[in-house]
């Protein structure tokens, strides 16, 4: 089977996060399986036009900001004529609106709707853009199957009005080669991170504000933010109004093969977003014994099983985050517990089974539309 997968993305941007994370993981698999995968994404600085990456043909065209206007371009130049047998739409924030140009049997998948949380990420003009686009997903996708990575997304797109039998949930999982349990719990009581993109959405300056209101009992509290993204000049901004900087280490970008052994020392991690598809890096975090305390949002109540693999608590009060963070400070036993159930939960995530599904869907759909062009064509 030929697949061309459509992203803003692929996983070696540094910009890259769960979206790409997702798309890599299960459709190497499925190129592994013997199937045929193209990716097409922008190109970014230092990027090849074309790679093969574990069995994916990577195309990078075009920049970040007009991708989305690139794509039937190319799709109605190129990729029309190499006879695709589906075309995957990942729509992330701004869609490409496939349905209008493409010809192939279509299926989306989507991670979450920004709805109004537009509006802390990006400036007016540009939000509403993205708000209005977003809001277009309904008339121009509403005969299209969608797969989502989480019930919130789930319940989202149901009560927008899609059918439930157009929804499916294919849970996104765990690389356990990656991300996996120290042998010996090497944890340091006092360092805890923060484990994503940074993003301004992501309200990562709640979690320093929360630090800021610990530091007079908890001198020791040191706080990890690994990760990059184009929301770190205003957090080191925000560290440093907060004087913070000798308690606050930003990593940045770093190395597959370092995360685990960097996550082994935190003594839980925090995730404070607005909203999330479904928290990818929650279960990763887990998968290495660290809980996660995170704001009770969709897609993050969806990931963190509340008192069982870590705490939820109301988004953006500053005062609950932080009396969430002395529970795990002040408490051994409970943090020890916690971390036990988290290893549990990341374990019944597999990228092996959510390839498998993904492949059925696909073959579930190609087929319907193979059978209503045959009998459109008995008419």
């Amino acid at each position: 089977m030929k697949i061309l997968v459509l992203n803003w993305q692929d996983i070696t941007n540094p910009l890259a996060g769960g979206a790409e994370v997702h798309l890599h993981e299960v459709f190497e698999r499925i190129a592994r399986r013997g199937h045929d995968v193209t990716l097409f994404c922008h190109r970014y600085r230092g990027s090849s036009r074309e790679e093969l990456r574990n069995g994916i043909r990577i195309i990078r065209q075009g920049g970040r900001f007009l991708f989305n206007y690139l794509v039937p371009i190319r799709y109605l130049l190129k990729f029309r004529k190499e006879h695709f047998d589906v075309v995957i739409d990942d729509i992330n924030k701004i869609p490409f609106f496939t349905p209008l140009f493409v010809r192939e049997p279509i299926i989306a998948v989507t991670h979450h709707l920004f709805g109004r949380s537009i509006f802390l990420e990006a400036i007016f003009p540009f939000a509403f853009y993205i708000f209005l686009f977003e809001r277009l997903i309904k008339p121009v996708y509403r005969n299209v199957p969608f797969i989502v990575g989480s019930p919130s997304t789930y319940r989202e797109y149901t009560e927008w009005g899609f059918r439930r039998d157009q929804v499916t949930i294919i849970n996104y999982c765990v690389n356990k080669e990656i991300y996996y349990p120290s042998l010996n719990d090497e944890h340091e009581p006092y360092r805890i991170c923060y484990f994503g993109r940074l993003k301004r959405y992501k309200s990562i300056d709640h979690l320093l504000e929360a630090c800021s209101l610990l530091r007079k009992d908890y001198p020791e509290l040191t706080l990890d933010i690994i990760g990059d993204g184009d929301d770190r000049t205003r957090l080191e901004n925000v560290t440093k109004k907060l004087d913070l900087r000798d308690q606050v280490h930003f990593h940045g970008f770093i190395d597959e093969k370092k995360k685990a052994p960097l996550l082994h020392k935190m003594r839980f991690a925090v995730q404070p977003s607005s909203k999330e598809g479904w928290g990818l890096t929650v279960i990763e975090a887990n998968a290495c014994g660290v809980p996660v305390i995170a704001a009770d949002v969709p897609g993050l109540r969806d990931s963190v099983k509340n008192n069982v693999t870590g705490i939820l608590y109301p988004y953006g009060n500053i005062e609950s985050l932080a009396s969430a963070m002395r529970i795990l400070l002040d408490d051994a036993d409970l943090r020890r517990k916690m971390s036990v159930n988290a290893r549990e939960w990341a374990n019944s995530f597999d990228w092996a089974i959510a390839a498998e599904k993904t492949l059925e869907i696909i073959h579930e759909h190609v087929q319907h539309i193979s059978r209503e062009s045959f009998r459109k064509s008995m008419k």
